[in-house]
């Protein structure tokens, strides 16, 4: 695999951090996520009460190829234990509020000058400084203060969220691509990097588009209200979702005229010369009148032999189902102690093929015993430590 040989040690919970270890987890690392013996915080809830044969869904959703050490931080042999593991890494990952890690003796400087070499990662909510420093950062949070929520909104919805934990997988993925140039630039230089992100930064990021054109256009917020069936403030009509006979469809940016014919209606023909962005409502609602004659099949036999951008809204158990994401192994079936869940699968395929599921640690410190050997500790030791509640190691002998 891209990342043989990596080794990453993880001090992360809850999503943005585990989600961006998992990315290189995924690509060959070597990750170990670090975990209190009562086992971290995702084990412990989920979304929608899922748990498999136990296991929680929020647990099961970023936390593939990783190995678990379970150690209690506080006590002096667990920190010795875990420096003894950053001595063999190449990256520490956490994710903690500013401040945690430095009061146990893992924060930044202390690692820098025990491992110069050493890549260190922090996801926070707002950043290490400012005035928003110390406050939770928390997806939802984030999607509220960053303008997400209210663009994503119209005068009739009021602010709305988007229907997942976006800004926390995003930035996720920008911390796993700034560990990734990082770990490039040590090895081209020998040199350590100090790398910073946050979901306020992931927040404002997923926006750039809007953002940019918003700000440098002069605009002011009367341009974001707009026709219901819009998606968005900054594109012109027919951008957005439209119901038909059984169901909804998005229809996005088309030729006016050829979407008139296709669709044959007088009513889109006569507008096929206006300014589908000054005057997005009318033509927008011109759209949904024309969409909702036909069927969603109806639809389709109409717009693909034309190449007109299109697609059906589905839902959850229709994505599973659909084709393109079956065709491209989009999910996993694997086995949690008898039981089956479904898993996302790595967005990226390399040389043609997902990556490999190589291990899952359901139980807490499931690796802990195998891990403490390969740092030299013998059985005696690893059982004494484990009697004292320093460790949790499963299935140690």
């Amino acid at each position: 695999m891209l990342l043989d040989g990596i080794r990453i040690v993880s001090f992360c919970h809850y999503l943005q951090g585990p989600a961006a270890t998992q990315y290189l987890a995924d690509m060959g690392a070597d990750v170990i996520k670090i975990e209190p013996p009562s086992g971290a915080h995702e084990r412990r809830w989920s979304g929608a009460k899922t748990s498999v044969d136990g296991v929680s869904g929020f647990f099961l959703c970023a936390n593939r190829n990783k190995r678990s050490l379970a150690v209690d931080l506080k006590a002096p042999e667990g920190r010795e234990l875990v420096l003894k593991l950053i001595d063999t890494a190449d990256v520490v990952v956490e994710n903690f509020r500013p401040g945690v890690l430095e009061r146990l003796g893992f924060g930044y400087d202390a690692l820098k000058v025990r491992k110069p070499d050493l890549i260190y990662a922090s996801a926070s909510g707002f950043g290490s400084t400012g005035p928003m420093a110390d406050k939770p950062g928390q997806d939802l949070l984030v999607q509220a203060r960053c303008g997400l929520a209210a663009v994503t909104g119209t005068a009739e919805t009021g602010p709305t969220a988007v229907g997942c934990a976006a800004v926390d997988q995003h930035g996720g993925a920008l911390l796993a691509m700034g560990i990734l140039g990082a770990c490039v630039r040590r090895l081209r230089t020998g040199k350590g990097t100090r790398v910073e992100g946050s979901l306020f930064g992931a927040g404002v990021d997923l926006q750039t588009e809007p953002l940019t054109n918003y700000l440098s256009g002069g605009h002011g917020a009367d341009r974001m209200a707009r026709n219901r069936h819009l998606a968005t403030w900054f594109h012109e009509a027919p951008y957005g979702i439209y119901p038909c006979r059984d169901g909804d469809v998005a229809i996005s940016l088309n030729d006016p005229s050829k979407l008139a014919r296709v669709l044959d209606d007088d009513a889109l023909m006569a507008l096929s010369e206006i300014d589908r962005y000054d005057d997005r409502d009318r033509y927008a609602e011109a759209t949904a009148a024309a969409a909702a004659r036909y069927s969603i099949a109806e639809l389709a036999a109409r717009l693909d032999p034309e190449g007109l951008w299109w697609a059906p809204v589905q839902d959850y158990d229709q994505l599973a189902q659909d084709p393109q994401a079956r065709h491209s192994g989009m999910f996993r079936k694997v086995d949690v102690k008898g039981s089956q869940a479904t898993l996302v699968n790595h967005p990226l395929r390399y040389d043609g093929a997902v990556p490999e599921l190589r291990h899952l640690a359901i139980e807490i410190g499931q690796d802990t015993a195998e891990l403490m050997r390969e740092l030299g500790f013998d059985d005696q030791k690893i059982a004494a430590l484990e009697s004292a509640g320093v460790v949790r190691c499963p299935g140690a002998g």
